[in-house]
């Protein structure tokens, strides 16, 4: 079984949304290596869930750590990416033996202009460009502004999807694929899925 499109699973945090994702074949997991965020991960815990996994890489996931901090800290896990939010960051990261995803928040149009502006040089340097948003809807300027966006550089697009329309964002913004958040548990070993295994198996090939 494979998906129709390229996958990131952020913020896993417990074992049942590391081994349903895996199951399902996502691409990449995201794990919190910031110890003052509510979804942190230690290098223990972090061990204990990728112990049984296989099949797919791991990033660590920053908010505002400096370059410094989060190269001393990555060195205790076995990751592949780094994920960062501020630009400012990002130049002391490259060429650093990790992959990069640059996770920006989207607002208003604006912002998705900047980054057109930007992704040339994203591109050269390998940087994955991933667009979240709070409040916004994909409505077709957006949509038509994420395609211009994705034609430069590589996009992943982490809001404003859902089973139904999934399909037809991914054809219509030409991304690489897709970002969706895990959560926790409802008690060890029980967990909602909700719009995370819809989403998912939306995107199931079909054999």
């Amino acid at each position: 079984m494979a998906l129709k499109t390229f996958v990131k699973i952020s913020s896993v945090n417990n074992l049942s949304d590391a081994r349903y994702c895996a199951g399902m074949y996502v691409n990449l997991m995201g794990f919190n290596l910031e110890d003052i965020n509510p979804n942190y991960t230690s290098p223990e815990k972090f061990q204990e869930i990728t112990e049984w996994l296989s099949g797919l890489e791991y990033v660590g996931e920053f908010d505002a750590s400096h370059p410094d901090t989060i190269l001393e800290t990555v060195r205790r896990y076995e990751i592949q990416y780094i994920q960062i939010q501020e630009l400012a960051h990002l130049q002391m990261l490259l060429n650093t033996g990790y992959n990069i995803i640059l996770k920006q928040q989207i607002r208003e149009v604006k912002d998705i202009e900047k980054l057109i502006a930007l992704a040339p040089g994203l591109k050269e340097n390998g940087v994955v460009l991933l667009l979240e948003s709070d409040s916004l809807e994909l409505r077709s300027e957006y949509i038509q502004l994420i395609k211009e966006l994705a034609q430069k550089t590589v996009v992943l697009l982490g809001f404003g999807i859902n089973p139904t329309n999934i399909e037809e964002v991914l054809e219509k913004t030409l991304v690489k694929g897709i970002a969706l958040n895990g959560g926790d548990e409802i008690k060890p070993g029980f967990k909602d899925f909700e719009g995370l295994a819809d989403i998912l198996e939306a995107l199931e090939l079909d054999e």
